[in-house]
């Protein structure tokens, strides 16, 4: 009867343990909620919560992004607004942080969010050093992530153009086109 009992109460508590989880998780996407598609790749943010970012410009702007790419695009592109803060979100609770002081791990296996090579946020260096231990990478400043981010510009945005294209020619409005080309005579 104990074991039963002892059992039962651990189920809950897992339970109950998951279901604060999930809810400190949801707790921390109120950003998602006034901006919940990336400005620049139309991404829903709250799938890609682990890897959001949100821009306030002192001018009272902001920009809510998917991820580091798309948050440098809008720096590049607002070259004469200053950013009063740039946030991002802690790959393991979703909870944003000062990009500035956030522990970035830059590369690894885990795939990164609109580039190849990824680009992680940390709010504490042991969560960035355990995740570098399970997937690899190298531990990085804020700079060095953002720098990492301009040099890979042209090879993901070259990546997103091309997975874009693929998709598109996938759709089924495109299936009707190629058969009608067939039909002319045309090569796909």
């Amino acid at each position: 009867m104990n074991r039963i009992f002892a059992t039962a109460t651990a189920t809950a508590t897992a339970a109950l343990l998951a279901l604060s989880g999930a809810a400190r998780a949801d707790h921390h996407l109120g950003d998602v909620k006034e901006g919940p598609a990336c400005k620049y790749c139309g991404m829903d943010r709250a799938k890609f919560a682990s890897s959001r970012m949100l821009i306030e410009y002192e001018d009272g702007s902001k920009l809510a992004a998917c991820s580091l790419h798309c948050a440098a695009v809008d720096l590049a592109n607002q070259i004469d607004k200053t950013p009063a803060a740039i946030k991002v979100a802690d790959t393991n609770t979703q909870a944003l942080v000062d990009a500035e002081k956030a522990v970035w791990v830059l590369g690894g296996s885990k795939p990164g969010v609109m580039t190849r090579r990824a680009k992680w946020a940390f709010a504490e260096r042991a969560a960035a050093e355990a995740f570098v231990k399970e997937s690899g990478g190298t531990i990085v400043s804020f700079e060095d992530a953002l720098e990492a981010a301009y040099e890979d510009m042209y090879q993901d945005s070259r990546m997103i153009r091309e997975r874009r294209k693929a998709m598109k020619a996938m759709t089924p409005a495109a299936a009707p086109q190629k058969e009608a080309g067939k039909a002319a005579g045309h090569a796909p």
